[in-house]
């Protein structure tokens, strides 16, 4: 990317500026962009490599359950890496250590050795659960506070940083790893991690001095007490799986499904705390009421989105014509083509959204979140064409894999953007600074799901179950829709 670096004193008191914004929004862009090349061309090759020959050799069913497994840790560890960065380290150090800890593991990945493969998937869902709400919020304090006009603006560049990462990494690492060899594919991840992390250690110094102070420090009967019930759990853990080797029953599925019933007892458990918590009002306690409905909705959505690395991925490895004019391309590019039309079409919703408002038309949250739902459960039904196509002995042409993703793109742009605004909206006093994590939790859920139906056996690139989530999904969505009454007058002064 070229430098966009101008002299702007109105901004940072002469000093240079990044468009406009202080020159630690640069530092930050460029890692979360790195950070994000190394995660989704790892990701891009994760479900392939698992099924390939000279991968691991699995079948569809686990590798779409490890798949969906990891990036369900991902999410799930975004709340306790964002109570790191509260703490314990702060977020400066916390997104430092995240990204050492990424980059070994994406360097064990490398490493031409199955026995470290899920050791290096381990590492970087670490990594990335430290990274992800640490980062976000040293954005934040780049600001003058919450009513800094430039603010949304910073959030939106930075938002672009991701894009831009997640595009460039298919079609560089995917290529490499499925032309060239799976091992060097995860080694460019790693070097992309390096690359972000020596320019994060560089560029600290444009950064805010709030990232370096721990906001909460844990008292000293407090660390102690974490690191005793830490030590227990791990110690029972360790004494778990130490008896299933031992023993000779340990399978995968022993250490698979005990993670996918966590990520869904895990949500569950926190939104109940939260909503039986006493110490909140009436009107929160109807907020969160409302908001379970957009929660439960939020992870039907995920469960559907998120397949679009694996269960389509995996259908186009074995069933799609992968070229275009004759011309062939490797099957992780699929996972180029979410990104690239994310930054074609969000500035084109932010600005349809400004004109309806300006015309008292805009749609509302609710609306606008079912409509969301909707659409991508006809992404699903869109599905079910080349699963036809496939099933009568043909290939299946490469567009339709791209109408479904651009499909999934629309509906993302419908809900997720409006998913992270309501939860900030509703989120009670008490909890304002864990809800992010909760919404997080909500896709931990889906993706939890959709491993627990792969590690039950089900067949996801089965027509019957396709059309299955499509309605269920579309179901969701109207639901919520005409229930919108009810849902309206549980937020309350939420609109």
């Amino acid at each position: 990317m070229a430098s966009s670096l101008t002299k702007d004193s109105a901004s940072t008191a002469g000093g240079k500026t990044f468009f406009g914004h202080p020159r630690g929004l640069a530092t930050l862009f460029m890692t979360e962009m790195w950070e994000r090349f190394s995660y989704y061309g790892m990701r891009a090759l994760l479900p392939l490599y698992l099924i390939a020959p000279g991968g691991l050799d699995m079948n569809p069913a686990t590798a779409t359950a490890i798949y969906s497994v990891y990036l369900s840790l991902v999410y799930l560890l975004a709340l306790p890496g964002g109570w790191f960065g509260d703490r314990v380290w702060g977020p400066r150090k916390t997104v430092a250590v995240a990204g050492a800890v990424i980059m070994v593991g994406h360097l064990t990945l490398a490493l031409p050795s199955d026995g470290t493969f899920f050791a290096g998937l381990g590492l970087v869902a670490i990594g990335s659960g430290l990274l992800k709400s640490n980062i976000s919020t040293m954005v934040g304090h780049l600001y003058d506070g919450p009513d800094d006009p430039r603010r949304d603006g910073g959030f939106t560049i930075f938002y672009m940083g991701i894009n831009m990462g997640a595009f460039a990494a298919p079609l560089i690492i995917g290529t490499v790893g499925e032309s060239v060899n799976w091992h060097l594919g995860f080694a460019l991840a790693a070097l992309g991690m390096g690359i972000g992390l020596l320019q994060f250690m560089i560029g600290t110094r444009h950064l805010n001095p709030r990232s370096l102070v721990v906001p909460k420090p844990l008292s000293a009967d407090e660390r102690s007490a974490t690191l005793r019930k830490s030590m227990i759990w791990l110690g029972v853990a360790a004494v778990f799986y130490i008896v299933t080797v031992a023993t000779g029953v340990y399978t995968l599925n022993w250490l698979l499904v005990p993670i996918t019933l966590a990520g869904l007892v895990i949500p569950v458990t926190v939104l109940v705390r939260i909503k039986r918590d006493k110490e909140l009002s009436a009107t929160e306690q109807s907020k969160m009421s409302g908001y379970i409905w957009f929660f439960v909705a939020a992870a039907i959505f995920w469960m559907i989105y998120d397949q679009g690395g694996s269960t389509l991925a995996i259908f186009a490895e074995s069933s799609a014509e992968n070229s275009v004019f004759g011309w062939g391309f490797p099957v992780s590019w699929y996972q180029s083509v979410n990104p690239v039309l994310i930054m074609a079409l969000a500035p084109v919703f932010a600005a349809f959204w400004l004109a309806l408002n300006r015309r008292g038309k805009e749609p509302s949250t609710i609306v606008k979140f079912s409509s969301g739902l909707v659409l991508v459960g006809a992404s699903f039904f869109v599905f079910l064409m080349p699963l036809t196509i496939a099933g009568d002995g043909h290939k299946a042409a490469a567009m339709w894999l791209v109408a479904i993703y651009f499909i999934q793109t629309v509906a993302e742009l419908t809900l997720s953007p409006v998913g992270l605004s309501v939860t900030t909206k509703m989120a009670p006093a008490k909890y304002a600074g864990q809800m992010m994590g909760v919404w997080f939790l909500a896709v931990t859920a889906g993706d939890c799901t959709t491993g627990l139906l792969s590690l039950a056996g089900v067949e996801l690139n089965g027509t019957g179950v396709v059309a299955l989530e499509a309605t269920l999904a579309v179901s969701a969505g109207i639901a919520i829709f005409l229930y919108r009454g009810k849902v309206k007058q549980l937020m309350g002064n939420v609109k």
